[in-house]
C-alpha cells in the first residue's frame, strides 16, 4: 500500500474516532438539557446555548466569513429545524419512542447518501444499519410503537439528521471552509432563529435563571456538545462517508443509556445491554480498517 493510501486510511480512522467521541458527548446531552429546561423555556435555552457558542467562535470568522456564510447558512437552517423537531417532539412522546425513532437516522442515511451522491453505499452499510435498528429497538424496549404527533416530529428530526450529514459532506467538498468557521455560522443561525421564536412566543426574553445547575448544564452543552461536537462532525464528515458518520453517531443511544444509568440512576435491563452492544458492534464492524472507496478530500 502506498504512503498516500496509508495516510488517507489514517485520516479516515482519525475521523471515525472523532465521530465516536461526538456520539459519547451527545449521549450525555439529553440529561443535561433536561436539567437546563427545568429552569428556562426550551427556545430560550437554545438561544442562550447557541449564542454563547457563536460569541466564542466569532474569532474563527475573522478572515473567512465570506466563504463560510453560504454553506453555514444552509446547514444552520437544517440544524435549527433538527433541534426544534427534537425538542418539541420529546415533549409530546415518550423517551423510549424518541430514542428509537431518532436512531432511524442510521437506517435513513445510506438511502439519502445514495440519492444525493448518486452512488450506492457498500452492502455492509445497509447490513449494519439494520443491525443498529434492531439494537435500538432492544435498547429502548419499545416493542409496540404507536406514532403520534410527537413521534412524527422525532421521525422528521431523524430524516433531517440524515440530510444534515450528507449536505455537510456535499457543501464542504464544494466550499473549502475551516471547520470552526463553518460551526460558527451554523450556531449563529440557530441562535438567531431561536431568538426570533422566543420573541414571538414569549413576547420578550424571560429573566435569566440564577440556579448554578442551569449554568453548569448550559456550559457543559456549549463546550462539549456544541463547540467540540459540531467542529468534530464538520471536520470528520469531510474525510469519511456520510453512512460511516451516521453509523458511528448512531451509537449515541447506547452512551445516553449508560449516562442515564450511571449519572441519573436509571436501570438497564439485559435486553438494553444486548441492544447497546449490537449498535456498537455494527458500527465497529462497518467502519473496520479495510480498502474502501473514499471521497476526495480537500485540505
Amino acid at each position: 500500500m502506498s504512503d498516500q493510501c496509508q495516510a488517507q486510511n489514517a485520516s479516515i480512522r482519525y475521523a471515525d474516532w472523532m465521530l465516536l467521541a461526538v456520539a459519547v458527548v451527545w449521549g450525555t446531552s439529553y440529561g443535561m438539557a433536561k436539567q437546563a429546561v427545568f429552569f428556562y423555556p426550551v427556545v430560550g435555552f437554545l438561544f442562550i446555548r447557541f449564542m454563547l457558542t457563536f460569541v466564542l467562535l466569532l474569532p474563527a470568522l475573522k478572515n473567512c466569513w465570506r466563504q463560510a456564510a453560504p454553506p453555514g447558512l444552509a446547514l444552520g437552517a437544517v440544524l435549527l429545524a433538527i433541534f426544534l423537531c427534537e425538542t418539541y417532539g420529546v415533549a409530546h412522546t415518550t423517551a423510549s419512542n424518541a430514542a428509537f425513532l431518532i436512531s432511524l437516522c442510521v437506517v435513513l442515511t445510506p438511502f439519502v447518501e445514495w440519492l444525493v451522491f448518486r452512488t450506492r453505499p457498500e452492502s455492509t452499510a445497509f447490513i449494519a444499519a439494520g443491525i443498529s435498528l434492531c439494537g435500538a429497538l432492544l435498547l429502548t424496549g419499545n416493542l409496540s410503537l404507536e406514532l403520534g404527533s410527537g413521534d412524527a416530529l422525532i421521525l422528521c428530526a431523524a430524516l433531517l439528521r440524515a440530510i444534515m450529514v450528507c449536505l455537510t459532506k456535499k457543501l464542504t467538498q464544494r466550499h473549502n471552509v475551516p471547520a470552526l468557521a463553518l460551526t460558527a455560522v451554523q450556531t449563529g443561525v440557530v441562535a438567531a432563529g431561536s431568538l426570533a421564536i422566543l420573541l414571538a412566543t414569549q413576547h420578550g426574553i424571560p429573566p435569566l435563571p440564577q440556579a448554578p445547575a442551569f449554568w453548569g448544564a448550559t456550559l457543559y452543552l456549549v463546550v462539549f456538545c456544541t463547540l467540540f461536537a459540531f467542529f468534530a462532525q464538520n471536520y470528520a464528515v469531510k474525510r469519511t462517508t456520510p453512512t460511516n458518520a451516521s453509523l458511528l453517531m448512531g451509537t449515541e443511544p447506547l452512551f445516553g443509556a449508560l449516562f442515564a444509568a450511571m449519572w441519573l440512576g436509571e436501570t438497564l435491563t439485559p435486553a438494553c445491554w444486548i441492544g447497546g452492544l449490537m449498535i456498537v458492534g455494527a458500527s465497529l464492524w462497518a467502519t473496520r480498517p479495510r480498502q474502501r472507496r473514499a471521497f476526495p478530500v480537500r485540505n
